[in-house]
């Protein structure tokens, strides 16, 4: 269970600064005036975690044109992020969080019951990460049964939608994304 309750919709997020994997500050006043997306993953060599990465890199371009940065957010620490996560270049900042200091302040819950309903419902997208072997896991770092989360804040600093996995590999759909960035 989280230590703070998860965000809603009309929200403020925290003030936050961390380090990004590139020694980047980051820092969340800076995204003031434009959306944003935090990103919450599991561990680096996560292969859900690495098709998600893959799939919003490839769409960076459409998303920041229409005034959307995002920020990746996962629990390994920087060297093994750098080891597996840099293979998909990423088109925007990671954050290494080893200690789960933003986990924690965003209301992130870790659930086996949403490992097993990921190997079950996922298997198919799995197998073809496996075979691309561009998405093959490694070693794990922290919970193996993290759920991810997306938090859109719009850009007064106010939370849009607040996106809970329900198991280890469920994001906020991308057509749900885009619908927000309509809007």
């Amino acid at each position: 269970m989280s230590d703070k309750k998860q965000l809603r919709p009309g929200s403020q997020i925290d003030i936050f600064q961390w380090k990004a994997i590139n020694g980047e500050i980051l820092n969340s006043n800076d995204y003031s005036g434009r959306y944003l997306l935090l990103s919450f993953y599991r561990y680096a060599s996560c292969p859900f975690c690495n098709m998600r990465v893959y799939e919003l890199s490839r769409r960076y371009q459409e998303f920041n044109d229409n005034g959307l940065d995002m920020i990746g957010v996962f629990q390994s620490p920087r060297e093994k992020l750098l080891r597996y996560i840099t293979r998909q270049a990423p088109a925007f900042p990671i954050i290494a969080d080893p200690s789960c200091k933003l986990y924690k302040a965003f209301g992130l819950e870790s659930s086996w019951s949403g490992l097993a309903k990921a190997w079950v419902s996922r298997f198919p997208r799995v197998l073809k990460a496996f075979a691309s072997k561009q998405f093959f896991p490694g070693t794990i770092e922290g919970d193996i049964h993290r759920l991810p989360a997306d938090i859109l804040v719009g850009p007064d600093g106010v939370v849009i939608d607040a996106y809970y996995g329900k198991d280890i590999g469920d994001h906020m759909p991308i057509e749900t994304l885009t619908t927000h960035l309509r809007k």
